[in-house]
């Protein structure tokens, strides 16, 4: 046997344990879920076409679940990449390489959820903290878990949590970006912004890549926090697509299940790879510009 067929053979031997977990615990369990979106009942599975899509996407608590959802990262995404975008610039220039700020920005990740959800109770339960102050500045108490103001406690919460660790990753590329170009930048007497605009953003594109990628699945996690924070049936403002899943799963209505799973597989699926199809279409802009110069 030659040394690339002995090479190949390790290669696929090592890479079968990960591939037989995918396949066990992902692959074929997607795959159920998708046959069961197309089926009635439980024991005689009988094909229904898209009629459990169509009674789905009719139905008012999956409508109000998914528009809070994609409200929810219609907000948040745009939000936490841009708080951290701007710290990790303002640490990468003011405190250097320095790794005290970074950890402090982490520590919000090393807490324990439960410990967290606990001090936003304490704190912003009807009779809780905030509220006292309120009190005693003669202000109007607030119901901050039990009405359309849940919504934005939670979005804080998920900002406050994952910020950190998106500038972190941010401080990754800026870190990466060679000193010369700067250097180079200044002595041409480009000012900031325009190094920031024209030379760190396009060399910080798998970096914005990634942190966004992340955000997304950070957010639809943000359903942990939700449950604990308000319980299993929380504020319309908080009812997330995780909420629609979890009643469905204990009223064992697997077919609503699966097809609220498919269809928030499809929606992520379809905004990674426009991530992709737009990163391919700079990265083959900016050869174009290089070609031409």
């Amino acid at each position: 046997m030659s040394l690339r067929k002995k090479e190949a053979f390790t290669g696929i031997l090592l890479i079968l344990p990960f591939f037989a977990g995918f396949l066990l615990f992902y692959l074929v369990p997607f795959c159920i879920s998708a046959g069961y979106s197309f089926t009635s009942g439980v024991g005689g599975l009988t094909l229904v076409g898209f009629q459990n899509y169509r009674q789905v996407m009719e139905s008012h608590a999956f409508r109000l679940a998914a528009g809070n959802t994609f409200r929810f990262i219609g907000l948040g995404i745009p939000l936490i990449m841009g708080i951290s975008l701007g710290l990790s610039l303002l640490i990468f220039q003011k405190a250097g390489k320095s790794g005290l700020f970074q950890s402090v920005f982490l520590y919000p990740m090393v807490i324990p959820i439960g410990t967290t959800v606990l001090f936003f109770q304490v704190m912003l339960s009807e009779f809780g903290a905030v509220n006292r102050v309120l009190s005693l500045l003669h202000l109007p108490v607030q119901q901050w878990l039990d009405s359309d103001k849940a919504f934005y406690v939670l979005l804080f919460l998920y900002i406050w949590k994952n910020c950190g660790y998106n500038m972190v990753l941010f401080l990754t590329g800026l870190n990466a970006i060679p000193g010369e170009l700067w250097e180079a930048a200044s002595l041409e007497g480009t000012g900031a912004w325009r190094y920031f605009r024209y030379i760190q953003c396009p060399l910080l594109v798998p970096s914005f890549l990634f942190v966004f990628v992340m955000s997304v699945i950070n957010s639809f996690k943000c359903y942990r926090e939700a449950y604990l924070l308000a319980g299993s049936y929380p504020h319309d403002s908080i009812y997330m697509l995780q909420h629609f899943m979890n009643h469905n799963f204990e009223n064992l209505n697997y077919q609503r299940l699966s097809v609220a799973a498919i269809l928030v597989f499809l929606v992520i699926f379809i905004m990674i790879i426009g991530l992709f199809a737009c990163r391919a279409h700079m990265e083959r802009e900016d050869t174009g510009r290089r070609k031409k110069q």
